[in-house]
């Protein structure tokens, strides 16, 4: 097995790059695609692919989606709080590093131009794959400008505001 060597990478922006140095064949990814239709199926049966939720979300109607989202961030405090006090390591016994991330007034405006196309299309990036493999074909348009959206962030990066 190979040695394990830290590779990890600062920007300015302080976000960091944490890679495997594991050289594992392709078919090993595939639990990563069967946890991923579990998710999706957990999606559907949740109702967090619906329209109608999102919507219901973004009136002020329901706490639904609300409860959902919240769920999440709770989760997601205590498993950072918990890798960062133990130290935790991967499966394979790598560093996990999470660097300190700074304010900038560009995440404001991310924030707004995803928050407006969640709202008119009812889909942001994790619900949107299950509302696809749930046979929401009109979906694919949101995914399209999705990917499109990715690209030209990615072409401006350096000129947009920080």
């Amino acid at each position: 097995m190979k040695e394990n060597v830290e590779t990890t990478e600062f920007k300015d922006d302080a976000m960091c790059v944490n890679e495997s140095n594991q050289n594992h064949p392709i078919w090993y990814n595939l639990k990563y695609l069967v946890v991923g239709i579990v998710f999706g199926i957990a999606f559907v049966k949740a109702e967090i692919i619906s329209w109608f939720r999102i919507q219901e979300m973004f009136r002020f109607e329901a706490f639904h989606m609300y409860g959902v989202i919240g769920t999440g961030v709770v989760i997601g405090m205590i498993s950072i709080q918990i890798i960062k006090r133990f130290n935790v390591k991967t499966l394979y016994g790598e560093k996990i590093v999470i660097a300190d991330k700074s304010f900038n007034k560009g995440q404001v405006y991310g924030g707004l131009i995803f928050g407006l196309g969640w709202a008119i299309t009812g889909a942001c990036p994790g619900p949107l794959f299950a509302q696809i493999g749930a046979g929401f074909s009109v979906v694919f348009v949101t995914f399209l400008s999705a990917v499109f959206g990715t690209w030209v962030y990615g072409y401006f990066k350096d000129k947009l505001p920080h």
